[in-house]
């Protein structure tokens, strides 16, 4: 019966810790050698933003980072959103 659930919690802790793990500072990083270029830290800070999810934010990230080609991995653009939702956001990650 332990070892059962043992198992459990190590499976949960393996589907919880990916969604913790973003690197907001690797984020800030991409975001400054890329983002930039089109449009500065203004553009987060507007009274009348669009953006008004954090996964709406994530995908606005893919729709910029498929319109400059960048190419990043999945781990990349979440960092990057992460980076923008914590600077910028701050929206409940889980809505």
């Amino acid at each position: 019966m332990r070892l059962l659930v043992l198992a459990n919690w190590i499976t949960l802790l393996l589907f919880t810790v990916p969604a913790l793990a973003f690197d907001s500072a690797n984020g800030k990083v991409l975001h400054d050698e890329s983002c930039v270029r089109c449009h500065d830290e203004s553009m987060y800070k507007r009274v009348d933003r669009k953006i008004k999810s954090y996964p709406s934010l994530r995908e606005r990230v893919v729709q910029c980072e498929i319109m400059t080609e960048l190419i990043w991995f999945e781990e990349e653009i979440d960092d990057v959103t992460t980076y923008l939702n914590n600077a910028f956001y701050h929206f409940n990650m889980e809505k």
